[in-house]
């Protein structure tokens, strides 16, 4: 049996010697690298915790003693040292999370995976512990470096200090990435403490002096670190960057060093207020495959050949939705120099890395602050500019306050761009991007597209770019754009005709991507005998007057849309008719107004009635009143099942 398979709770880690902890270690990078090959997941950030996150679990006693991981996409060794050890379904539907999950473990604590939001989640932790009395429990924070990116990190740091009467551990998990290289003054700094000549010749001479020492070396060279430290730190500067916070520093620490990391934290854990431990790691650690990889160090792979790390499943011959806003991005700003672009730690992940290799000072990587990101936009629009600012739509939310404030009110010319809108599937509750569409309609002079293909993206994003009165979106899903789906013709407010009845039973208006499932419902009740005819709005807020006019022709408006249904673009569509005296019956159909949790997308969508088959059959229940029954319409996918 090996050494993993005996670990089912942190305390089975106790009784190692130091010698079975480096095999412990080299355990579980064999286990990442066969397990996460399979099913895909955050395999790079994983290889570079395996010693740190043992370290932590031998010096605390979780979950007396929170753990709080930021962001979760480093906690697969967390998992499997709180005894969550089978991996074949990680990211599935009825397997692992890929991020902390409280349904599967006691020893989860956070699950939102919004980075830069740990400090704070550990102050509150921390303080509640003290009011309460509850003096014996520690709190520990987990950040990666690139969190250290975000504002909430620091305004959590300031309240911090403020009440030093806590017993809370910050562990920095200094790699130099998050996604890519970590940008910015903080990640200077720490650049500079990790390739600080002195500092690193003195820690490597101490290292090979101990060495030579043979069984004492251990205990030799921990004192001889101890005795070194305080004259490093002076010579690096390490302190500085935390002295006016009033926070107790230790390290820089070498993460992979399970006995040095352990030293650390038990003076931190025995020192009764706040404390940043500060730990060197390295991404992708034991996997060449990854330390090979320039892009990101294998942050998230698919599906790979565990000897090559070379994808196994054949190559997407299909364009990536993110791929087809880069080229037509730079396209645009090869004729239009004032288009600059703006992202949160995520260039390549949203699409901007074709403009930033040909215009590098074009485009800007604020690190993982998007609210600096979307003001900052702001400014540069005032300046004469026309910004676009990237983010996955999950992390809009984020912004809300100032895309309202700071560019709405100010009427700023600046254009959003959200990839990964609508379900997103293996990532979870915090990464689906399905709330954009309800938020973001509600700022004022908003102009929101959702292109239903890669045609309908460059001709929205070329639109978008040219307002200069006010905010623009363009919302696309995640994975491959598919074919491109003509239009019958074109409405003159640019409302496209994606297919037409003269027999006006049903009007559906499909909201980006759904306009393909509007096409395959409306098949499917054409087949029936129930006329139905599809519009794609492309502009969908605000909602075109074409669409309105169209709606009081039909019996029936159906929209679709990949957001909540609860305050979403049906919702707008029906007020507007309501507006105007039309009293159509509408369905809005979309998400339900709740977390969904970790699934494949087609999964996700039937949950939640959004397939054809089941759109149709309701649709014949209210048309023709058929009571079919809704077992066999669900698993029927023959249009017979629809007939009345």
């Amino acid at each position: 049996m090996s050494l993993l398979d005996r670990i089912r709770s942190p305390r089975d880690l106790d009784s190692l010697t130091e010698v079975q902890l480096v095999q412990l270690a080299a355990e579980i990078r064999d286990f990442l690298i066969a397990n996460v090959s399979k099913t895909g997941g955050h395999l790079g950030p994983n290889l570079g915790v395996v010693e740190l996150t043992i370290a932590i679990h031998r010096v605390f006693d979780s979950p007396k003693d929170p753990i709080v991981f930021d962001t979760g996409h480093q906690a697969y060794v967390h998992k499997l040292l709180t005894g969550r050890q089978d991996f074949s379904r990680l990211r599935q539907r009825g397997g692992l999370a890929g991020y902390p999950q409280r349904q599967e473990s006691v020893h989860d604590i956070v699950e939102s995976s919004h980075a830069s939001s740990s400090l704070s989640w550990a102050d509150g932790i921390s303080r509640a512990f003290t009011v309460t009395g509850q003096t014996g429990r520690h709190v520990v924070a987990v950040v990666g470096d690139g969190a250290l990116t975000g504002g909430m990190t620091w305004e959590a740091l300031n309240n911090i200090t403020d009440d030093n009467d806590r017993n809370l551990v910050i562990v920095v998990n200094d790699n130099g990435r998050s996604y890519a290289p970590t940008i910015g003054g903080m990640a200077r700094f720490l650049n500079g403490v990790r390739t600080q000549k002195t500092y690193r010749d003195l820690y490597l001479k101490s290292r090979k002096a101990a060495d030579r020492f043979g069984s004492p070396s251990s205990a030799l060279y921990r004192g001889m670190r101890g005795a070194l430290h305080g004259f490093l730190s002076r010579v690096t500067g390490n302190e500085q960057l935390y002295s006016n916070l009033d926070i107790k520093y230790i390290g820089p620490i070498n993460g992979h060093d399970v006995v040095a990391m352990e030293e650390a934290l038990r003076q931190a854990k025995n020192y009764g207020a706040p404390v940043i431990v500060h730990a060197i790691t390295q991404k992708g650690r034991g996997y060449q495959p990854a330390l090979d990889d320039e892009a990101d160090q294998f942050h998230a792979v698919g599906q790979i050949d565990p000897s090559t790390g070379v994808p196994v499943a054949p190559t997407d011959t299909t364009p990536s939705w993110p791929s087809v806003f880069a080229d037509e991005l730079l396209a645009l700003a090869e004729h239009n120099p004032r288009l600059v672009a703006i992202t949160a730690a995520m260039e390549r992940s949203v699409g901007l890395h074709k403009l930033a290799e040909r215009y590098p000072s074009r485009v800007h990587d604020v690190g993982i602050a998007e609210q600096h990101a979307v003001t900052s936009a702001a400014g540069l629009a005032y300046g004469g500019l026309h910004p676009v600012v990237a983010l996955y739509a999950t992390f809009v939310n984020r912004a809300f306050d100032q895309a309202l404030m700071d560019v709405a009110l100010h009427h700023a010319g600046v254009t959003f761009v959200l990839p990964s809108s609508g379900v997103t599937g293996p990532d979870g509750p915090s990464h689906h991007g399905m709330w954009d569409l309800a938020l973001l309609q509600l700022i004022p002079g908003i102009r929101l597209a959702a292109p239903r293909d890669a045609a309908r993206l460059r001709e929205e994003l070329a639109e978008a770019v040219v307002v200069e009165d006010g905010p623009t979106v363009v919302r696309f899903p995640k994975g491959s754009v598919g074919e491109d789906l003509p239009a019958l013709r074109r409405l003159d407010d640019g409302v496209d005709v994606l297919r037409e009845s003269a027999q006006k039973d049903v009007l559906f208006v499909g909201v980006g991507a759904f306009a393909r499932l509007a096409l395959g419902a409306a098949e499917l009740l054409e087949a029936q005998g129930i006329g139905a005819t599809v519009v794609d709005p492309r502009w969908v807020v605000p909602i075109p007057r074409s669409i309105v006019d169209l709606s009081a022709e039909y019996r029936i408006v159906i929209s679709l849309e990949d957001g909540i249904r609860v305050g979403g673009i049906g919702t707008r569509l029906r007020q507007d008719l309501r507006a105007e005296g039309i009293d159509t019956a509408v369905d809005e159909l979309g998400l339900p107004d709740d977390f969904i949790g970790h699934a494949s997308r087609d999964q996700i969508l039937e949950d939640a009635g959004l397939t054809a088959q089941r759109i149709a059959r309701d649709v014949v229940e209210q048309v023709l009143g058929s009571k079919v029954p809704r077992a066999r319409a669900a698993e029927d996918t023959d249009t017979g099942a629809l007939r009345s």
